[in-house]
C-alpha cells in the first residue's frame, strides 16, 4: 500500500553530540573532507547508502547508536574539534575582510545579493540542471572561502530538474522524485512567533502567489530559496516552483516574477529577522532574475519619493548583470501581452507604469520583435555593469547586443568579461590533495588549502611516478563507478542480471580515458565523434594504443532533437564490439562528476564555435591532471598555450554544417590517433610516459591559479561589486540627490540629442608626408541645442584604416577641450593629437554624453558623429 502523505522526522541528538546537527546543516561539509570523514565514521556502509548526505545519515542512524556515539569520548572529541573548526571558519577574517579594511573612506559593500534560477551546491540539494547552476554554486562556495559577504537568492524546486534513465531503445526517460525539504539541509525562515515567513506576489484574476523561504547555509553564505508549495496557494500556484525550467511560458514568467520580485522581498525578510545588512549590490546571474529591478524601483518610488526615472538610475548604479548566453535562442522572451496582463492595470507595481516596464525589455533594434519582451535586454537596461563569462564570450555578447547601442562599435558596448572559475575544494579529488600533502608545505588534506597560486605552481615539482600512480588510481575509481552505473542502467532498461556479466569487464584502468559530459543541445555536438563510426571503432579497439570514452549528458525534456542525439550515442555504445571501450552513464550530476573529472586523462569538448559561453568541466578535469582536447571556444580560447592540451581546428567560414562537422571530426580523429594516444603510450624504461606527464604537470601548475573560482569572485568583487556599490552610494547620497541629478541630466540630454551635431572639423599641423611624432591639431565646431559644454565629451576617435574602405580599426580616443562658444548653441572644441603609429591612418570626431554617474560612454546609447 502507498502512503497518502510522507514527511521526514529529524532525530533528537544527545547533548554531547548535538553539534552534529549544526555540522550537517552547513553545506561546508560538501567541500571539507574532515567533516565528511566524521559522518562516514558513524557507519561507512550506511554513509554510502544515503548518498554521503549528513542529514540523511543522522536520520538513518538508530537512536541507540546515537546514544552509543554520545558515550564514546573519542568520537565526542572529534565532534567538538569539528564544531570549533567550523566556528573558526565562519568567524575569522579572510581575504575580503583584509582587502575591505584597506579601502579606507571609499568603503566596500557590506552585503551583495546574488540571484540565480538554480544553484548546484551538492548532490544532497539537487536544485540545478547544468552549468549555470554549478557555476552559481561554485560562486557561493568561493565567496564563503574568501569572505565576500554574499547572500544567494533562488527558488526551491519540489522535484528539482529530473532524473535521467533510458528505455530499451536508448530513449531518454525523465523521472521527477519529490524532494522533502525537511529531509534536506534547509531551515525555514520563521517569524518570532514561529509561523513560517511568507512573501506574496499578486497574479491576474485576483490570485496570489505565496512562497515560504528556506535557508541553506553554504559555509558563511546564506542561500534563500523561495517555495510556492504552501497552504493558501491554489493548485497552479503551488506548482510554480515544482520543476526547474518546467511548464510553459506563463509558468516560466511566474517563476521569474517570484525569483526577482519575491526574491527582493525575501531579502527584506532576511534582513529584518537576522539583522543582516540590506545589500549594497544586486547581481542578476542571467536574465531570469531581471524583475528584481522592478521591485526595487517600486520600493524607491513609494519609500523615498523618487520618480520612476530617478529610481531607475538609483537601481541601475548598484546592479550587476551577467549573461551566459552566446545565442539569442537561449534567452527567455515573453509575449508583450503577457507582461501587460501580469504587470498592468491593478497589478502594476506602485510607481512602475507598465509602458515604462515594457520599454525596459523591448527589442528596439534591427531584427528585434516589437511583440516580445526580452529578459536579457531587461538585464542590460537595469544594470550599469554587465559581463560575459569568458573573453571570447565578451566579444560575442558585445556583438549580439550592439543593437542596443546604435552608433557605437561593438567593442564599445558596455559588456566586459570575467572568465568563469571552479571551486577547487569541491572538484579536486581527495587523492590529488593527499599527493600534494605528501610533498608540499602549504597543502593539507584537513584544510585543503590548494587554492593559492603558489600551491598550484608547486604541483609542477611533484614526483612523476607518484603522479602517474595517482592517475591510475583515479581511473580505477572511475571504472568501478562506471561499471556500477552501466549495470544499473541496463537493469532499468529491462535486462536481466543473467545477461549483464559483460558489465563487470567494461573499461580498463590502464587505457587512455577520454571524458565527454555536457548538456545536449545541438551546438555542443555530442555525436561529432560518430561522424565516422568505423574510424572511431578503430581508435577504440587499437591493439597497441586503445582509447576508451566515458560519456554523460542530459537533454531538456522538451528537446526531441537532443534526445535523438543521445539515442544515437546509446545505440553505438550498446554495440557488443565496442561496449567494453565506450560507456554512456545516465543521470549526469554532481556525484557522478566528482568521479568522472578525476578519472579522465583527456577532456573532450567540441561545440560549434563560438557558441560555448565559457564551459567549466574542462577546468575541473584539468585540476585533476587531465589534458583538454577542445575546440578553441569559451575559456579554452584564452588559456590554451600549446602545452596544456590540444586545440581541435575549426572550419570557420564553412557554411555547410555537414561539411563543417566532417572536417572538424576528421581533425579530432587525427589528433587522437597521431598525437594524443602516441604520447600517452610512449613509456620510458621506468614505464612512465614522460612527455605526457610533462604536459600534465605544466597544465596543473599553470591553469590551477587561473581557473579557480576564488580568482573569479575576486574579479567580480574588485571590478564589478565594489564599483557598483560605490556608484549606488553616490547616487543615493543625501536624499538620492545623485540619482535625481542623473535622471534630470539623462532627460535633458535625450531631449536635445536629435539636434546635437558635429558641424565642421578643421585640422592643421601636418606636412605633406606625415611622420611619427608629428602633431595634428584638430578643431571641431559642434551644435549642442542648449546643452552645456560640460554635459558632453567631444572626442577624436582615431586608428588604422585599410585599403578597402574608411572603417577605423584599433581605435583610441582623445578628448578635446572646450575653447569657445558662439550663438545658437554652437561651440568649438580643440586638441592636439601626436601621431604614434605608421601606416594608413584615419580619424573622426564624435560627441558623447558626459556625467560622473555614467559607468561607460555608451551607457545612454547616445552618440553624434561627424
Amino acid at each position: 500500500m502507498k502512503a497518502i502523505r510522507r514527511f521526514s522526522v529529524r532525530p533528537v541528538l544527545p547533548t554531547r553530540i548535538a553539534a552534529l546537527g549544526d555540522l550537517a546543516m552547513n553545506l561546508r561539509w560538501s567541500w571539507h573532507p574532515p567533516l565528511r570523514d566524521l559522518f562516514e565514521s558513524i557507519d561507512p556502509g550506511r554513509w554510502t547508502a544515503v548518498g554521503a548526505d549528513p542529514v540523511a545519515m543522522l536520520s538513518a542512524t538508530p537512536v541507540e547508536e546515537l546514544d552509543r556515539l554520545a558515550a564514546d569520548d573519542a568520537f565526542v572529541a572529534r565532534v567538538e574539534d569539528a564544531r570549533q573548526g567550523l566556528e573558526r571558519y565562519l568567524g575569522e577574517d579572510r581575504w575580503y575582510q583584509q582587502w575591505a579594511g584597506e579601502q579606507g573612506d571609499q568603503g566596500a559593500p557590506a552585503a551583495i545579493a546574488y540571484f540565480s534560477p538554480e544553484f548546484g551546491i551538492a548532490a544532497a540539494l539537487p536544485q540545478y540542471s547544468g552549468g549555470l547552476g554549478i557555476l552559481a554554486g561554485d560562486h557561493l562556495k568561493a565567496a564563503s572561502d574568501i569572505g565576500v559577504p554574499i547572500v544567494g537568492v533562488g527558488l526551491f524546486y519540489k522535484t528539482g530538474y529530473f532524473r535521467q534513465s533510458f528505455n530499451r531503445d536508448g530513449w531518454q526517460q525523465e523521472d521527477y522524485p519529490v524532494l522533502d525539504p525537511d529531509g534536506l539541509p534547509l531551515s525555514l525562515l520563521r517569524e518570532e512567533d514561529g509561523t513560517p515567513c511568507a512573501v506574496v506576489v499578486k497574479l491576474p484574476g485576483g490570485r496570489e502567489l505565496r512562497a515560504q523561504v528556506w535557508r541553506a547555509q553554504v559555509g558563511r553564505v546564506p542561500l534563500l530559496l523561495l517555495d510556492s508549495d504552501v497552504p493558501g496557494n491554489d493548485e497552479a500556484a503551488r506548482a510554480v516552483t515544482e520543476r526547474l525550467y518546467g511548464g510553459g511560458g506563463e509558468q516560466r514568467l511566474q517563476q521569474e516574477m517570484l525569483l526577482g520580485v519575491g526574491g527582493v522581498r525575501a531579502l527584506r525578510l532576511w534582513s529584518r529577522l537576522s539583522g543582516a545588512p540590506t545589500p549594497d549590490v544586486y547581481h542578476s546571474n542571467e536574465g531570469h532574475a531581471g524583475f528584481l529591478a522592478i521591485e526595487r524601483i517600486s520600493e524607491l518610488v513609494t519609500g523615498a519619493g523618487l520618480s520612476f526615472d530617478e529610481a531607475l538610475e538609483a537601481v541601475r548604479g548598484a546592479t550587476v548583470f551577467t549573461t551566459h548566453t552566446p545565442v539569442p535562442a537561449g534567452i527567455d522572451r515573453f509575449e508583450r501581452r503577457l507582461i501587460e496582463i501580469y504587470f498592468g492595470g491593478d497589478l502594476a507595481p506602485a510607481g512602475v507604469p507598465v509602458d515604462r516596464l515594457l520599454a525596459l525589455g523591448a527589442e528596439t533594434y534591427e531584427g528585434g520583435d516589437s511583440a516580445m519582451f526580452n529578459m536579457a535586454v531587461l538585464g542590460l537596461r537595469i544594470a550599469q555593469r554587465a559581463n560575459g563569462v569568458s573573453k571570447l564570450h565578451g566579444v560575442v555578447s558585445r556583438d549580439m547586443f550592439d543593437g542596443l547601442f546604435p552608433g557605437f562599435d561593438a567593442d564599445e558596448v558596455p559588456i566586459t568579461s570575467i572568465t568563469n572559475g571552479v571551486h577547487g575544494p569541491t572538484w579536486v579529488d581527495r587523492k590529488v590533495y593527499e599527493l600534494a600533502d605528501r610533498h608540499t608545505d602549504d597543502v593539507t588534506v584537513d584544510t585543503t588549502v590548494l587554492d593559492s597560486e603558489a600551491s598550484w605552481k608547486a604541483m609542477a615539482e611533484l614526483p612523476r611516478d607518484e603522479v602517474w600512480a595517482t592517475k591510475r588510481e583515479l581511473r580505477e575509481q572511475l571504472v568501478k563507478e562506471a561499471r556500477a552505473r552501466v549495470r544499473a542502467s541496463w537493469v532499468e532498461r529491462g535486462a536481466s542480471t543473467a545477461e549483464l556479466g559483460w558489465t563487470d569487464e567494461i573499461l580498463d584502468p590502464d587505457v587512455l580515458t577520454i571524458g565527454f559530459a555536457r548538456r545536449v543541445p545541438t551546438y555542443k555536438r555530442l555525436t561529432l565523434m560518430l561522424r565516422d563510426p568505423a574510424r572511431l571503432k578503430k581508435l577504440l579497439l587499437d591493439p597497441e594504443r586503445p582509447i576508451q570514452i566515458v560519456i554523460a549528458g542530459k537533454s531538456h525534456p522538451a528537446d526531441e532533437t537532443g534526445k535523438q542525439l543521445i539515442q544515437q550515442m546509446i545505440k553505438f555504445t550498446d554495440d557488443p564490439e565496442v561496449r567494453h571501450r565506450i560507456a554512456f552513464l545516465p543521470n549526469y550530476d554532481i556525484a557522478m562528476a566528482q568521479h568522472l573529472y578525476p578519472g579522465c586523462d583527456v577532456w573532450l569538448n567540441n561545440p560549434l564555435r563560438p557558441f560555448e559561453a565559457s564551459g567549466t568541466s574542462g577546468m575541473k578535469a584539468a585540476l585533476n591532471g587531465a589534458l583538454n582536447l577542445s575546440i578553441l571556444d569559451g575559456w579554452w580560447d584564452e588559456w590554451f598555450d600549446g602545452n596544456n592540451g590540444w586545440a581541435i581546428p575549426t572550419a570557420d567560414g564553412v557554411e555547410d554544417p555537414d561539411r563543417r562537422d566532417d572536417i572538424e571530426a576528421n581533425a579530432l580523429y587525427d589528433l587522437i590517433e597521431n598525437q594524443v594516444a602516441p604520447r600517452f603510450y610512449d613509456l620510458d624504461d621506468d614505464k612512465l610516459p614522460q612527455n605526457w606527464l610533462a604536459m600534465v604537470m605544466h597544465t596543473v601548475s599553470t591553469l590551477g591559479p587561473k581557473v579557480r573560482a576564488s580568482r573569479m569572485v575576486r574579479e567580480y568583487t574588485e571590478r564589478l561589486y565594489v564599483p557598483a556599490a560605490r556608484a549606488g552610494w553616490a547616487l543615493k547620497g543625501d536624499d538620492f540627490a545623485g540619482a535625481r541629478d542623473l535622471a534630470a541630466y539623462a532627460t535633458r540630454v535625450r531631449a536635445s540629442w536629435p539636434k546635437v551635431s558635429v558641424d565642421h572639423i578643421e585640422s592643421s599641423g601636418l606636412g605633406d608626408s606625415p611622420e611619427i611624432g608629428e602633431t595634428l591639431h584638430v578643431g571641431a565646431y559642434v551644435s549642442l541645442d542648449g546643452l552645456d559644454p560640460a554635459d558632453v565629451e567631444v572626442q577624436v576617435a582615431h586608428g588604422r584604416t585599410n585599403h578597402r574602405g574608411d572603417d577605423l580599426h584599433d581605435v583610441t580616443t582623445l578628448s578635446l577641450e572646450h575653447t569657445e562658444s558662439y550663438e545658437h548653441g554652437r561651440h568649438q572644441f580643440s586638441g592636439d593629437l601626436v601621431l604614434k603609429t605608421s601606416g594608413a591612418f584615419g580619424y573622426t570626431v564624435r560627441v558623447l554624453p558626459k556625467h560622473p554617474g555614467l559607468a561607460a560612454p555608451a551607457s545612454l546609447g547616445l552618440v553624434a558623429t561627424a
